[in-house]
């Protein structure tokens, strides 16, 4: 899978040293994985959100962040669509971020 893009992450990061490893280790899972549908990603992910239009809602380091991913499983691509945490996740509208 193609994760577009990297940069969102490492941002984020930068500002919330705490959850790197845990960023750094869903993006190599996802670049790694060969998902093919919704199904096949929550068996790796149960604890997943599944919202509109392919949206994934990941917990990131015991819920204190949310990551928001958005899944094209045809192209193999996949978007950060927000990294946040949970009061700022919130605040937003996940469906159409």
């Amino acid at each position: 899978m193609r994760v577009i893009a990297k940069k969102t992450l490492r941002d984020f990061w930068k500002k919330h040293t705490d959850c790197e490893q845990q960023l750094k280790s869903w993006y190599r899972e996802a670049e790694k994985s060969k998902w093919n549908n919704i199904n096949e990603l929550k068996t790796e992910y149960p604890s997943a959100s599944i919202l509109k239009e392919n949206r994934i809602v990941f917990n990131i380091k015991g819920n204190d962040y949310r990551l928001i991913v958005k899944f094209n499983f045809g192209y193999n691509i996949c978007w950060i669509r927000f990294i946040g945490t949970h009061s700022e996740y919130d605040k937003i509208n996940a469906n159409e971020i």
